[in-house]
């Protein structure tokens, strides 16, 4: 197992590193360190010296991969790709373009994010896996069909229509509940109902299916079939043999998701005005700073091979057939 995963960190390394190469290379594509300057600024009309300082002091001076000076010195390493992308892999994370240590916005911005996502995870984990019950219970009728057909509809909508909904309706019409906004502390709870509510019922559509897909698969095999001829009820069937059986196949779906719920959700903090990981990546794409977009980028990457890991190990936990080497 210890091998296992100590080979497996060894193959994120070029996975990581091709990572950050692409983000590095598109990222400057799209804008290059004159035109950062620029937006930076913020100033029609700029003079060259003013983008001069401007590049000189958050060290987008050099050149990008190669620094060809006379006496051969730091080739590589007096680049803005060492300087800004290789650090990454300290968990370096540096400051951002105006002047915030990245590092401590991340700390401070994951405990809202987490305040919304676990929730949601955990509430809608459960609703869909009760609901995928009920429409295994009742298979092969007409409750079944509707219930599908209401799954597919709610899959197909965009989450940003739930999001605009659950304001109207929740935070408008019935002045339930904020808007938008955020507090720390208990004072947050009134602000996290909305989100966490609307982040479950956009999950319901196609999360419903999948597990239903999953009990179906498990519902036609040996042990349910000799449960059923035994005389269990239904009922029994489904909560006491099917469903241990199909964790398995959900728990590795599951697993690998639990790491990404530190970076949050783009659309659902950017509509709600919560402070976390997400809007914070958005505010970086729109102020066009590469130190953000690259640090949240790299630790995205880091935290779904996190996920994958877990995912390994703990298939090999509910399943002791399986054995990693």
């Amino acid at each position: 197992m210890i091998a296992y995963i100590l080979r497996r960190l060894a193959y994120a390394i070029p996975i990581l590193l091709g990572v950050n190469i692409l983000t590095f290379v598109l990222f400057f594509m799209v804008n290059s360190p004159d035109q950062m300057a620029q937006a930076q600024l913020g100033v029609k009309h700029i003079s060259p010296e003013a983008v001069a300082h401007w590049k000189e002091q958050h060290g987008y001076n050099k050149p990008l991969f190669v620094n060809n000076r006379p006496d051969n010195k730091g080739k590589f390493t007096d680049t803005i790709f060492f300087e800004k992308s290789l650090r990454l892999f300290a968990f370096d994370f540096g400051k951002s373009d105006e002047g915030r240590s990245i590092t401590q916005d991340i700390k401070e911005r994951m405990w809202p994010s987490l305040a919304v996502q676990i929730p949601v995870f955990l509430i809608g984990l459960t609703v869909n896996i009760f609901m995928a019950l009920i429409i295994v219970m009742f298979r092969a009728s007409i409750f079944e069909l509707s219930a599908l057909i209401l799954c597919v509809a709610m899959f197909s909508i965009s989450g940003v229509f739930y999001i605009i909904g659950g304001q109207f309706l929740f935070g408008k019409l019935w002045n339930l509940v904020p808007i938008s906004g955020y507090l720390h502390g208990m004072d947050a709870l009134a602000f996290l109902i909305l989100p966490v509510i609307v982040g479950v019922i956009s999950g319901i559509g196609g999360g419903t299916r999948l597990y239903r897909m999953i009990f179906m698969d498990e519902i036609h095999k040996d042990y349910i079939r000799t449960a059923r001829a035994k005389g269990v009820s239904e009922f029994g069937i489904l909560y006491k043999h099917l469903l241990p059986n199909a964790l398995i196949p959900i728990l590795t779906g599951v697993v690998v998701v639990i790491p990404s719920l530190f970076m949050g959700s783009l659309l659902m903090e950017s509509f709600f005005g919560i402070p976390g990981l997400g809007s914070f990546t958005i505010d970086g794409i729109q102020a066009q700073d590469f130190s953000i977009v690259r640090s949240m980028v790299f630790l995205g990457s880091v935290l779904y091979i996190i996920g994958l890991i877990l995912t390994d190990i703990s298939y090999t936990l509910v399943d002791p057939r399986v054995r990693l080497s």
